[in-house]
């Protein structure tokens, strides 16, 4: 055990580490590799993205995950057997990257692992007043870091519940640290299953920094996609929205959900917007009778205009804050032209323009946020107010 304490301290006193991100998302297309340098910490955090991949899922990981996600109803023995499971998915997947890259392991100082959330229950959606926030993410941290050889940072998110959060978003966290400008105030958007924002004040003021979920991202067309259309995952190129016509009686009843008109900061997940939640809009509607292609129209346009009212709502007027956009809702090009066409004042930038692969942002984010864990010199920004705990986070598996 010595041994591997002197090893994490030696890392941590590196003046450089080169880290591993992941992220594996809601949508379960692959698992994200961002290959980062990371050095300094807190606002001294330089990053670059070496490299970058999703490595994707096999059929059997997301039949075997897609049999407890987002269910209150499971197996619970299943639960207990994918917790490993899906850690050595991931480590086979970081080791074969690795190969590919041709990066010996004794290269990469810790890996920053995610793990894969099966179920969100923050209270404002469970209600149970014995319980505080929830959510829980398999991938067991041991067993990556002994499948890889590498010291892993993992589980992220309990530690911002135990201190008063409610598990998401984490992303203000590594936006503030590398992304912070005295230039402009700047909305770092990313458009996941869930759609989430972190305002990034001018001031370079931690406490004026939010960060909150804002409602779909992709997790229903997605979903949509996946049930009518076997085979395919998401709509490509908004290829079948494109085609048809939003129904503007069922977008004011997807649009009439309770989550909308709770302040900032939130969290939710496919637990709230789901399938259901749209079968539930269309009875009321009475427009099941709808095409696919009208259908996926009306959900792009739902998720366009849960974010554009969400950054309408920013403390930065519309003319002062520059958008910089990432994750897999960048590559849907109606959605992001809706949310332009909402937002006529504002500009719609990629994060590529800030340096980082706008698929590969969250991956890096853990990156940063496993930097901190182990070479940080304090806790880290804070915004208790605006639900963000002063803290670090991650859980800390040697190797040996």
């Amino acid at each position: 055990m010595l041994k591997d304490i002197e090893k994490l301290a030696a890392v941590a006193a590196k003046e450089e580490r080169t880290i591993i991100g992941l992220m594996s998302g809601t949508s379960l297309d692959g698992l994200d590799i961002a290959l980062c340098k990371v050095s300094g910490s807190g606002r001294d955090t330089k990053v670059t993205l070496e490299a970058f991949a999703t490595a994707p899922y096999h059929d059997d990981y997301r039949s075997n995950i897609g049999a407890v996600f987002s269910k209150r109803d499971i197996d619970l023995e299943l639960v207990c057997l994918l917790n490993p499971y899906v850690a050595r998915i991931q480590a086979r997947l970081i080791n074969e990257q690795l190969h590919a890259w041709d990066i010996h392991r004794q290269d990469i100082d810790l890996i920053a692992s995610h793990g894969q959330t099966i179920y969100h229950a923050p209270k404002s959606q469970h209600k149970r007043d014995a319980f505080s926030n929830a959510t829980l993410q398999l991938g067991d941290g041991d067993h990556m870091a002994l499948e890889t050889g590498v010291i892993t940072i993992s589980d992220f998110r309990q530690k911002h519940i135990a201190a008063g959060g409610e598990g998401a978003p984490l992303a203000a966290y590594g936006d503030y640290l590398i992304f912070s400008t005295p230039a402009e105030n700047r909305i770092l958007l990313n458009i996941g299953g869930i759609a989430n924002i972190t305002f990034l004040p001018k001031s370079l003021e931690a406490r004026e920094v939010f960060s909150t979920d804002i409602g779909p991202g992709n997790t229903v067309m997605d979903a949509y996609i996946r049930e009518h259309f076997p085979g395919k995952l998401y709509d490509t190129d908004a290829e079948l929205a494109g085609a048809g016509a939003v129904h503007e009686r069922l977008l004011r009843e997807l649009m009439s959900s309770e989550f909308f008109a709770v302040g900032f900061p939130k969290t939710t997940g496919p637990e709230l917007f789901n399938l259901s939640y749209l079968k539930r809009a269309q009875q009321n509607t009475g427009t099941q009778a709808l095409s696919h292609m009208d259908i996926m129209a009306t959900l792009n346009r739902f998720s366009a205009e849960a974010i554009a009212q969400a950054i309408a709502t920013c403390p930065a007027s519309l003319t002062s804050a520059t958008i910089f956009a990432s994750g897999g809702g960048v590559h849907n090009p109606l959605l992001i032209a809706t949310i332009q066409n909402l937002l006529p004042q504002t500009c719609i930038k990629s994060t590529a323009e800030l340096f980082i692969d706008p698929d590969a942002k969250e991956a890096v984010l853990f990156a940063i946020l496993a930097n901190e864990c182990v070479a940080g010199q304090g806790p880290g920004i804070g915004n208790p107010d605006a639900g963000i705990p002063s803290i670090s986070m991650g859980k800390i598996s040697l190797c040996h």
